[in-house]
């Protein structure tokens, strides 16, 4: 069977910006790309990025944390001897550090997290993966790791390569709690004036609506490390303009967004702790993702890893756009229905379609 694929699934794409961003990996102004069929979305994080060249720094980005997790399950004959090999794996890391080495150039194995239901152990491998994603990375790293880690241990037998401990594309808390892919947190205070002419509104209202609609409502729906809009809008946008896994925004929209009046003042963040995107690996090797990660600026002659933290800053900095756009938009009543009935029509008029 040919993996060529049967043909293509076009998607609207447009370049918006300049965001205005500083911080820890970057400064300066970038456009990014941003494709959707939800054509509304576009002038939205416009608004946003209007706003973050309106204040000295623009959009702070800060690079937390990196890492990605593959868990691997053992078998074993009880609780007691699942702890016996945990102890001992725990103070081997350098032996399988050394493992993982020879699985990859990139691959570093930096922590092991841990869990033991009845029998069964649960090991939790964290990695730095360079410039790439690192699913597959991981993956086969782990793969090196357990006919290792079983010969060394043999009261240990193999249960699964994947144990969803990790958690891949799943809505979990431990992913918020230990952190999958990048964890970026992008932040701005923005003048009331800036507040009340561009938004409409004002830093007390916005306040508001964040604890009740992205705090108690997300509470009160269930929620599980979420409190946002609509984190997974600009992540879909994204991810699919730069070649990345689009299913995992499933965890990567588990953010938080937070709002503080200061001094009359809006303080304004988003908080992305499983922000999963790479430069390099499977997906990037299409011509419109390769022209798009060029202009994005992921293509220079940087340290490893390097163009995979650019990536995510401006993606987190895309997502604080839309995400502050929304809820302005949504301190005032008719606002947001109002704009997608004007802005999907037009769109609809442009290509032909019956208004």
């Amino acid at each position: 069977m040919s993996n060529e694929p049967d043909g293509v699934a076009p998607v609207p794409l447009k370049w918006i910006g300049p965001l205005h961003l500083s911080g820890n990996v970057m400064e300066g102004e970038q456009e990014v790309p941003l494709a959707t069929y939800e054509s509304p979305l576009w002038p939205s994080v416009r608004r946003g990025a209007r706003i973050s060249s309106m204040v000295p720094g623009g959009i702070r980005a800060t690079l937390v944390d990196e890492r990605m997790s593959r868990s691997v399950l053992f078998e074993v004959d009880s609780a007691g001897d699942a702890l016996q090999a945990l102890r001992e794996i725990e103070r081997s890391l350098p032996e399988l550090q050394a493992v993982v080495a020879q699985s990859s150039h990139f691959a570093e194995l930096i922590q092991i997290n841990s869990q033991i239901a009845g029998n069964l152990l649960f090991l939790r491998l964290e990695f730095r993966t360079g410039d790439a994603s690192g699913h597959n990375m991981v993956t086969l790293a782990a793969d090196r790791l357990m006919p290792y880690i079983m010969e060394r241990w043999p009261m240990l037998r193999y249960g699964s390569i994947s144990g969803n401990f990790c958690s891949d594309k799943k809505a979990t808390a431990v992913n918020g709690i230990l952190g999958r892919g990048k964890n970026v947190v992008t932040e701005m205070t923005i003048p009331r004036a800036i507040v009340e002419r561009f938004l409409h509104t004002t830093p007390e209202q916005i306040v508001q609506l964040n604890v009740r609609k992205n705090l108690v409502g997300t509470i009160l729906a269930g929620g599980l490390r979420s409190a946002n809009a609509h984190y997974a809008n600009m992540l879909l946008a994204f991810y699919l303009a730069t070649g990345q896994d689009a299913a995992n925004i499933v965890e990567g929209s588990q953010g938080v967004t937070h709002a503080e009046v200061h001094d009359g003042d809006l303080y304004f963040s988003c908080t992305l702790p499983n922000l999963i995107v790479g430069t390099v690996g499977n997906g990037k090797g299409l011509g419109f993702v390769e022209e798009n990660l060029t202009r994005l600026g992921c293509r220079e002659d940087r340290e490893p890893g390097a163009n995979a933290r650019r990536l995510a800053v401006l993606c987190a900095a895309a997502v604080w756009c839309g995400e502050l756009s929304l809820l302005a938009a949504q301190t005032n009543p008719g606002e947001l229905m109002a704009a997608h009935l004007k802005l999907e029509r037009s769109a609809q008029t442009a290509a032909g379609a019956p208004a």
